[in-house]
């Protein structure tokens, strides 16, 4: 049987150590493609308030910054964590990836395949696209950036999934 989870992925994180997607298994999550010099940046700051308003355990926002569309992330590694500090995130943010083309990161290629994740065919067309997760870590449904974080859209589906196996 193919893996159809994200699990399966592993992940640098900014202080350059690998980590297995695993990590968040039996968690909600919301993975999204960031950058420190778009027109929805302010959306760093919407995650932050998401995450806010639903603590414990249960959900997560994964932030992968990627300098994939308008050079609109030039920052790397520990500029980037500075960047973050400054915008009040409380979400664990990742080293700078590919999201798009031959070079994207394999979690990328995976949710930009139906064949490989059963559900969905996305790529990013810009910065802050979002990706949610159920606690199975299999794609559920995508958000195109002008969809707020806070949104009402985003904020019911991610409550079903909490309640999902309570």
């Amino acid at each position: 049987m193919v893996d159809k989870s994200i699990y399966q992925f592993n992940v640098q994180q900014l202080n350059g150590e690998e980590l297995n997607l695993s990590e968040y298994k039996d968690k909600v999550l919301l993975i999204v493609n960031t950058a420190s010099q778009c027109g929805f940046t302010p959306q760093l700051k919407e995650l932050a308030q998401l995450r806010k308003d639903f603590p414990g355990d249960d959900f997560q926002i994964l932030a992968f910054p990627s300098n994939d569309f308008g050079g609109q992330e030039p920052l790397d590694g520990k500029a980037i964590a500075d960047f973050c500090e400054i915008q009040e995130v409380n979400y664990p943010v990742f080293e700078k990836i590919r999201v798009r083309g031959p070079y994207a990161h394999p979690l990328y290629n995976f949710f930009a395949d139906k064949k490989q994740n059963g559900k969905i065919s996305s790529v990013p067309r810009w910065n802050f696209h979002k990706f949610l997760i159920d606690k199975s870590g299999l794609v559920t449904d995508f958000f195109y950036p002008f969809t707020k974080p806070t949104s009402s859209k985003i904020k019911k589906q991610i409550g079903r999934l909490l309640e999902k196996g309570k």
